[in-house]
């Protein structure tokens, strides 16, 4: 009779190891298509992903808002006056200084009533660069930080209820959203993470545009290839951490669940989540431009006429609500276009 060896104790937990990695390498090459070095057929990699075009998917977004206008309203009213104690707002006195510096140089540069436009233009672009705005402190910019973090925390559990069906108060949001910041706080750590390419090609752009590397010729050229690479290398790896710190959010989810499944979300998808997290970049940009530049043309002709009103920051308070607005605004955005990716996939929201 053949003789069988049994398994002897010590070596069962090695087992049951192999096999508990055998069966998630088994189950992760079967929701990922993709192979290492083979390739990748176009059918076993493209998912479908029904969304609404940009315009109408704004729109959409834009009427769920306004339909519990108050409760965000508020909640923007909130993040203002925590965000103004806290870390302050930009400074009227450095605005106003910029305002006559530029009135005085510009000179014939900017002349007629184009020539007022290009002025708040320039105003626009410094304020929201940070020109007006006094260097945060290392605490100041923590609290910034957790005040933009429970903001989305905020605006994600109230749009979840709502969505829901269930009837809520903001004050119910503010008390109940921090529930996963920590968790938040790790996904987070991971998105800093993807944007390292970023960062070594801004810092890379830095020294190269000091030494005169950009000036022309092969070195040029290749140095633009390598950081375009970095840069499509962060927005591939953002895209999912985004979507990730969306579903971190659920009762129950941890954060390398939360990032694995953000990852089955996305694959086959990728690029029209990043086509419409760019689309939101944009539009927001340009609602910017839109609110701000009238705003700092009318200040300029309302404190021109009444000189007794030049010290009221106008500027600057439009700059910390529009601000508050923006982080509702986007996380709403990301929010319900994750909505849109689960539905597709008949997966619970």
């Amino acid at each position: 009779m053949a003789h069988t060896t049994q398994p002897t104790k010590a070596s069962k937990p090695i087992n049951n190891i192999v096999a508990s990695l055998k069966q998630t390498q088994k189950a992760y090459l079967a929701r990922r298509p993709h192979r290492s070095f083979r390739r990748t057929r176009r059918r076993d990699y493209v998912r479908p992903l029904a969304l609404p075009g940009y315009f109408s998917f704004s729109n959409y977004v834009r009427k769920t808002l306004w339909a519990h206008r108050k409760m965000f309203f508020l909640l923007a009213l909130t993040y203002s006056i925590i965000t103004a104690i806290l870390v302050g707002i930009a400074s009227q006195d450095t605005y106003s200084s910029l305002s006559d510096a530029i009135n005085q140089t510009s000179g014939d540069l900017f002349s007629g009533n184009l020539g007022a436009i290009g002025k708040a233009g320039l105003l626009f672009f410094t304020a929201i660069s940070g020109g007006i705005s006094s260097n945060l402190t290392a605490t100041e910019g923590v609290y910034a930080a957790l005040i933009i973090l429970i903001s989305w925390l905020t605006t994600i559990w109230l749009l979840r209820n709502i969505l829901a069906g269930h009837k809520v108060k903001l004050r119910d949001g503010l008390y109940n959203a921090t529930a996963p910041l920590l968790s938040t706080l790790l996904v987070g750590f991971v998105f800093i993470l993807d944007l390292v390419p970023l960062a070594i090609a801004i810092r890379g752009y830095v020294a190269a545009q000091s030494t005169g590397l950009l000036n022309g010729g092969v070195e040029a050229m290749l140095f633009w290839l390598a950081a375009g690479l970095l840069t499509l290398l962060s927005l591939y790896l953002a895209t999912s951490t985004f979507i990730a710190l969306v579903v971190i959010t659920l009762p129950g989810m941890y954060p390398i669940q939360a990032i694995r499944t953000a990852g089955d979300l996305v694959i086959g998808r990728r690029i029209r989540i990043l086509l419409r997290l760019l689309w939101l970049g944009l539009s927001v940009a340009l609602s910017w431009a839109v609110i701000m530049i009238p705003i700092i043309l009318f200040d300029g002709w309302l404190k021109a006429l009444w000189h007794a009103i030049s010290w009221l920051p106008l500027v600057p308070i439009v700059l910390l609500v529009l601000g508050a607005l923006t982080v509702i605004w986007s996380t709403s955005y990301i929010y319900l276009l994750y909505r849109r990716i689960v539905a597709d996939d008949s997966a619970p929201a």
